[in-house]
């Protein structure tokens, strides 16, 4: 079964991604982790990609795809086979969808299901904004949904926490607003395949999580 994880940033895609990875059959292919796992290894594809990231341009889609079939081929799927592949981070624009959907009809496959994570982007901003982060050990906390014990400190190692650069209020407005201008049409182009499915971004992860089994539920 394949499912993308729609939603802007801060929506809660990782969080259910992980809920989802611990209690089912499932895969999860990230473009973020494809391109660190690429350019780590310098893979072929992986040296093409960071040809263009070296000049600080765009990776281009079509490296983008090869990154992702060249993941998803090399699971290791039967037919009948309950594994549950999740994809994260893509598709992002129209185009990247329609070459998803190539991709799967030329492996007899579909897109089964798209999960829209519905987040005012008022909340997001609180969201990403109170993340803060211990640089020495890696640990995340939040000012609001998950404090330090101790204001500023590490729980862990002692350290003293930051706000990463991509989560101060500008950065973040920018990147709710890319989303906003690329992403979310493809909440349009899913709907009118009659696969979209909404979830309820605002509750707690146990509570995302039993309303994506429910959405689960109604395609099988």
């Amino acid at each position: 079964m394949n499912i993308i994880l729609l939603g802007p940033p801060g929506a809660g895609k990782g969080t259910l991604s992980n809920k989802i990875l611990e209690n089912k059959n499932a895969v999860q292919i990230s473009t973020g982790d494809l391109f660190r796992y690429n350019l780590s290894n310098k893979t072929p594809l992986g040296l093409k990609a960071k040809e263009y990231m070296d000049k600080g341009e765009l990776v281009p889609d079509q490296v983008t795809i090869d990154l992702l079939w060249d993941k998803f081929d090399s699971l290791e799927t039967k037919e009948n086979d309950e594994k549950i592949i999740l994809f994260d981070g893509f598709p992002r624009t129209i185009s990247q969808g329609q070459a998803l959907d190539d991709g799967m009809k030329e492996r007899n496959q579909k897109i089964d299901m798209v999960i829209y994570f519905d987040v005012s982007d008022e909340i997001l901003i609180q969201r990403l904004t109170g993340r803060r982060t211990c640089p020495e050990c890696g640990a995340t906390y939040h000012l609001v949904n998950n404090p330090p014990k101790k204001e500023g400190i590490c729980d862990k190692c002692g350290s003293e926490l930051i706000q990463r650069v991509d989560d101060s209020i500008e950065t973040v407005k920018n990147r709710i607003e890319v989303y906003n201008n690329q992403t979310s049409v493809l909440i349009d182009y899913y709907s009118k395949k009659g696969i979209l499915k909404s979830i309820d971004g605002t509750k707690k992860p146990d509570e995302v999580y039993k309303e994506f089994e429910n959405k689960l539920g109604e395609i099988n």
